[in-house]
């Protein structure tokens, strides 16, 4: 019997649970699902917008946080790619630049797929994109 997904739920790692949770929820228009006990404050949040998940993890323990991020602890996550499949990333454009975003239009790439690249607080890459086939 082969393997079947129904759906992926990747898990990142984040600097500042609280500035994390507020652009996913706030900019981006994710509803948190589940908590590890205290709101914005915690350690693991659960996310999902439409059919789409995502896992929060804080990498230090509450208040033990440096302050600033270690770039050892954050020099690959713009290697780290979040593709979200969306009907219409030139509406997401708009909505995003009406919240204040400073953003570059959704391009199309030489393989058929119209993408808007974005970055969250900790520097993730996120592209929300749709084919054009």
């Amino acid at each position: 019997m082969p393997l079947h997904i129904k759906r992926m739920t990747p898990l990142i790692q984040v600097f500042n649970m609280p500035r994390a949770v507020t652009f996913y929820r706030d900019i981006l228009g994710f509803e948190v699902m589940a908590d590890s006990g205290s709101g914005d404050h915690s350690s693991w949040i659960m996310l999902r917008l439409d059919e789409g998940e995502l896992m929060l993890n804080d990498q230090y323990e509450p208040g033990r946080e440096p302050s600033q991020p270690p770039p050892e602890r954050t020099k690959w996550h713009r290697d780290t790619g979040l593709y979200f499949d969306c009907p219409d990333p030139d509406a997401i454009y708009e909505l995003l630049k009406l919240k204040g975003m400073d953003l570059k239009p959704p391009q199309i790439a030489p393989y058929g797929m119209k993408q808007l690249y974005l970055t969250d607080p900790d520097g993730y890459l996120l592209c929300f994109q749709c084919s054009l086939r």
